[in-house]
């Protein structure tokens, strides 16, 4: 037994020897600085995974504005300069953005490659959601967004709700319930029609009981989701790959015709998975699980950490709510509870800079989203000084939660600021500077150029969305006022927003009105 363990011991070490001497990557001339880590395949995962940004700072002091990381078998060249991130975007010839994530979506979500050029489909999934989240289509989400949040906030949860009785839960439990039942029935409709069912009542009930269920399945899946960008397979969480199972079958072509109200998305992508792919009928119903945890992986937690700030501050909580008032005052609006709902379409929406810019500043403190690009061939990235050698297949990455708490560029950047994002005039405010010059890049939670998220528009709407119904319908406040802000949870950096590591208890009553 001993002989065994010892000689099993030596291989491991002659293994690890051997990568170090052989399997290192070496760099050559004309690249940027090469940090290749201590563990084979690993590299730098460990380091960086426990804290990037405290990672990448320490590398940038190091090595300056780019340099390479061997991170769990891939090559990322982090480039740092904000005024360099420009460059990046011009060498679209030479980059693929495409290429990280359909292979992401596909491992995670479990459907066939997306790439058309694999021949599952031909479906430009890109000019999809373009479509049907932005431009006449983004009217009529928010109109359904915000029949939904108000049906879900007043008569969906109606039994915990009386004007004179304060209910206690947790922050990011209520706005994760909200906004996914919201969200769910925006999307995928309802299987209810509410115009002539004798019982309507008894079938909304069943209705919310089976979203809730979703969204148990949704949060089990979830929390393995960055476990599974990593490349670890999804049988290693039996929980996990159960629940992603039942949010396929519950998204079947079969039991979404059976809803009322589809989003123009969601239909749009049932013909096009019928019509332009080979994909089996779960693995249709996967692209639509991929499209769920899009739609409310990032908002659901930018929705917290958006009211916990409110909350948090006095000053922004009274601005606003008068900004608020004035619109619904503007647009003639009511606020009572005898079932007539506000309705604010896209314009008046629109016209509320101080929630813009508290949305804004929430979300700059949150993100920590990744861009990447992967390098179709060998070629030369030419940055605004200097040039540097790529790899094919190498990835390139912005990491812009260096940009957010950049002092430079965001005075006191770790304390929320309500108008940051305002000018003096009360605008948005846009001129930011770093060494004295005007950045083009300075906020970035939903990526940028090509890549830039779709669904950005949509997001920011259902945040303001909800943060004026609160303020309309609810007394809120903290069950703790000095309760300290939660920490970010960084096992999910490089996703987007980023999950509070604890909950904070909060109050709510209906206002008497």
């Amino acid at each position: 037994m001993f002989l065994a363990s010892w000689l099993w011991g030596a291989a491991v070490i002659l293994c690890c020897v051997s990568w170090f001497l052989l399997g290192r990557r070496r760099r050559r001339q004309g690249e940027p600085p090469l940090e290749n880590g201590f563990l084979p395949y690993l590299g730098c995962a460990l380091q960086f995974g426990a804290n990037p940004l405290e990672f990448l700072k320490e590398k940038q002091k190091k090595h300056g504005h780019i340099f390479t990381c061997h991170v769990a078998g891939k090559y990322i060249h982090f480039l740092t300069d904000p005024f360099s991130y420009h460059a990046l975007m011009r060498q679209g010839k030479h980059l693929d953005w495409k290429k990280f994530h359909f292979a992401t979506s596909a491992k995670a979500f479990g459907h066939g490659s997306i790439d058309p050029a694999e021949g599952n489909t031909t479906e430009n999934f890109h000019q999809t959601f373009i479509r049907t989240l932005q431009g006449n289509a983004l009217d009529a989400l928010i109109e359904a967004m915000m029949e939904n949040l108000q049906y879900v906030m007043l008569q969906s949860r109606s039994p915990k709700l009386q004007s004179d009785t304060w209910v206690t839960e947790g922050l990011y439990t209520f706005c994760c319930q909200v906004m996914f039942e919201s969200g769910f029935l925006t999307l995928f409709g309802k299987e209810f029609n509410s115009n002539n069912d004798k019982n309507l009542s008894s079938k909304q009930e069943t209705e919310r009981a089976h979203i809730l269920n979703a969204l148990e399945n949704f949060k089990e899946f979830d929390k393995i989701f960055p476990a599974l960008v990593a490349g670890l397979p999804i049988h290693l969480f039996k929980s996990a790959h159960s629940a992603r199972e039942k949010l396929g079958e519950a998204l079947l072509h079969k039991n979404l015709l059976k809803r009322d109200n589809l989003s123009e998305l969601v239909t749009l992508r049932m013909f096009l998975n019928d019509t332009l792919s080979t994909f089996d009928d779960m693995e249709k119903a996967k692209t639509h699980v991929a499209v769920l945890w899009a739609s409310q992986a990032n908002t659901i937690p930018a929705t917290f950490w958006t009211l916990f700030y409110l909350l948090k501050n006095p000053e922004a909580m009274r601005a606003a709510t008068k900004e608020v008032q004035h619109v619904l005052e503007s647009a003639e609006e009511g606020i009572s509870l005898d079932g007539k709902h506000i309705s604010l379409n896209r314009k008046q929406l629109d016209n509320m800079p101080i929630l813009d810019s508290i949305i804004k500043e929430a979300m700059r403190l949150s993100s920590a989203s990744m861009t990447f690009r992967v390098a179709k061939e060998d070629f030369t990235l030419h940055l605004e000084n200097d040039s540097y050698n790529i790899r094919k297949d190498d990835i390139v990455a912005l990491y812009p939660q260096l940009l957010h708490f950049d002092p430079e560029i965001y005075a006191d950047p770790l304390t929320f600021k309500c108008d940051r994002f305002l000018n003096e005039n009360g605008e948005e405010r846009t001129d930011f500077y770093r060494n004295g010059r005007k950045l083009k890049y300075y906020y970035m939670p939903f990526g940028t150029g090509i890549a830039k998220c779709p669904g950005r528009l949509f997001a920011v709407h259902e945040i303001k969305q909800f943060l004026a119904l609160m303020l309309s319908y609810f007394e809120i406040e903290l069950v703790d006022s000095n309760v300290k802000c939660p920490s970010l949870d960084q096992s999910r950096a490089g996703l987007g927003v980023l999950q509070p590591s604890n909950d904070i208890g909060f109050r709510y009553r209906l206002k008497c009105l």
